[in-house]
C-alpha cells in the first residue's frame, strides 16, 4: 500500500477578543487507504476572553478627567456630519412647504412617561441639598482664593497646580479658604420661562425673568407645577417649517407667580445660594446620612440623563452658561474665548449632563487622618466628585462607577519608595 507524506491542517473556529479564526493545526503522516490519525494542538481562549471580559465590565483604573483648555471650543456631543444631515433635511421640507414632523416634547407638549421621573429628580435635588448642607458639619472642605480648585479633608493639600493670579509667587500652592455648600455642588443656573417657545429672553429684558437652578427648571418643563414658578402646558401642538414657528397656539398672559411663606422656604430648599448650613448630624446618623446624599446624587445625574434624552437643554461652548429650552437666550454677557467677535453672545450647542450637573472633580484622599497630599505623589492619588468624596468621607461606601477613577486598589508609597517606583 502506497503511502505519501504530507502535512494535514485541520482547522476549527475559536474566538478571540479582535477577530474569529481557527488555531487547531497538525502535523503528520496521511496514509492513503488507512485510517486516519491525527494529532493536533489546541488553543481555547475561554480564560483570557472571561478575563478581557471581567476588565471592560470593571475596570481596574481609569485616566484622571482633563481640564478643558480656556482658548478651545467645548466638542460638540453630536458630530458635526449628522447635524448637517438633519438641518438639509429640514431645509427641503422648507422649500417645499412641508411641516416639520415634531414629537412630543419638541411640539411643546410633555412626555406622560416623564412626569414621574421629573417630580423624582426633584425630591432627590432637595434630598442633595439638605443632606450636603448637614455634612459640612461633619466634613471639611477648601475652597482656593485664587483659583476654582476645591479640596474635601481636614486640611488642604499640597500640590501645586494652583493657576490663579498670584501663583508663581506661591509656587503654584493654593490659597485655602473655608468652603460652603456651592464649592461641592456648582450652581448652574437658567432663566425661567412660562412658556419656552414664547419670544426669546434678549439682553435689555434679562431683568424680567428670574434665575432658578437648571435641573429645577428642567423638570418644570418636564411636567412638575410650582405655584411660585407657572409654566405654561399646551394642549395643541406647535406647528414648524424649517426654523420658524407659525401655529404657537393662542395667547396666553403670564399670570403672577404665588408668593407666600410657603414658597419662600421651598424655593429655599431648590436653590444652594439661599440655603444655610444645617444642624450637625448625630454620630450615630453621620454614616446613614451619607449613604441617603449619595444616593440622591446618583438618582439625579440618573434622572437628568433620562429627561435630557428628550427635552432640550443648550450650553454655550465657550463658557458655563445653560439654557433649558428649544433655543439659547439673547443676553450677551458671555466673557469667554473670542467674545468680542460674537458681540458677546453665546455660542449655543446641545449640552451634556455634565454641564447641568457639574461633577467637580477633586482629589481622592486615602486617608483623611494621614499627612496631606503632596505634589511628588500625586501619580498615585486618584479623582472623585465633590459630593461623592465628601460622602465618602463621611462613611458612605464607594460606588462601583467611581471606583477605578478613585484608584482605591493602588498602595500610596512614601517619598523615598516613589524614586524607586517605575
Amino acid at each position: 500500500m502506497e503511502i505519501v507524506n504530507s502535512v494535514y491542517f485541520g482547522f476549527i473556529g475559536v474566538s478571540t477578543t479582535r477577530i474569529n479564526k481557527t488555531v487547531k493545526v497538525g502535523s503528520q503522516p496521511h496514509q492513503i487507504g488507512w485510517k486516519l490519525r491525527r494529532t493536533c494542538c489546541e488553543y481555547s481562549p475561554g480564560t483570557s476572553r472571561k478575563k478581557q471580559e471581567k476588565y471592560e465590565e470593571q475596570p481596574q483604573n481609569v485616566d484622571l478627567p482633563e481640564l478643558h483648555p480656556k482658548n478651545k471650543k467645548k466638542p460638540f456631543p453630536v458630530p458635526i456630519k449628522k447635524m448637517l444631515q438633519a438641518s438639509r433635511r429640514d431645509k427641503r421640507l422648507a422649500q417645499m412647504h412641508i411641516e416639520k414632523p415634531l414629537e412630543p416634547p419638541k411640539n411643546g407638549l410633555l412626555v406622560p412617561e416623564l412626569v414621574p421621573v421629573a417630580h423624582e429628580v426633584l425630591d432627590n435635588w432637595k434630598v442633595l441639598i439638605r443632606g450636603l448642607s448637614q455634612l459640612l458639619n461633619v466634613v471639611t472642605v477648601y475652597g482656593c482664593r485664587k483659583c476654582p480648585q476645591v479640596h474635601v479633608g481636614p486640611v488642604g493639600h499640597q500640590i501645586q497646580d494652583c493657576y490663579g493670579s498670584g501663583s508663581q509667587r506661591r509656587n503654584s500652592h493654593h490659597s485655602w479658604a473655608r468652603g460652603s455648600i456651592n464649592d461641592v455642588l456648582i450652581p448652574i443656573e437658567s432663566y425661567h420661562l412660562f412658556d419656552p417657545f414664547g419670544r426669546r429672553v434678549k439682553h435689555d429684558t434679562r431683568f424680567d425673568y428670574d434665575r432658578i437652578p437648571a435641573i429645577v427648571e428642567l423638570c418644570i418643563q418636564a411636567g412638575v407645577d410650582l405655584p411660585q414658578y407657572p409654566s405654561r402646558r399646551r394642549t395643541a401642538p406647535v406647528r414648524m417649517i424649517g426654523k420658524k414657528v407659525i401655529d404657537r397656539g393662542e395667547f396666553v398672559d403670564e399670570p403672577k407667580p404665588h408668593r407666600s411663606e410657603d414658597c419662600v422656604s421651598l424655593l429655599a430648599e431648590l436653590d444652594t445660594f439661599n440655603n444655610q448650613q444645617g444642624q450637625s448630624p448625630s454620630p450615630s446618623n453621620v454614616q446613614e446620612l451619607a449613604e441617603r446624599t449619595l444616593k440622591a446624587y446618583l438618582n439625579v445625574r440618573r434622572g437628568v440623563e433620562q429627561l435630557m434624552s428628550k427635552y432640550t437643554v443648550k450650553a454655550c461652548g465657550y463658557c458655563s452658561e445653560v439654557h433649558v429650552g428649544p433655543w439659547g437666550h439673547n443676553v450677551k454677557l458671555c466673557g469667554a474665548f473670542k467674545h468680542q467677535w460674537r458681540d458677546g453672545k453665546h455660542g449655543w450647542q446641545d449640552a451634556v449632563v455634565d454641564e447641568v450637573i457639574p461633577p467637580n472633580y477633586v482629589w481622592h484622599v486615602p486617608d483623611p487622618s494621614g499627612p496631606p497630599l503632596r505634589s511628588s505623589l500625586r501619580s498615585f492619588y486618584g479623582k472623585a466628585p465633590a459630593v461623592v468624596e465628601l460622602c465618602v468621607q463621611a462613611g458612605a461606601e464607594i460606588p462601583d462607577e467611581y471606583r477605578p477613577m478613585m484608584r482605591t486598589d493602588i498602595v500610596v508609597p512614601d517619598s523615598e519608595e516613589a524614586r524607586m517606583a517605575a
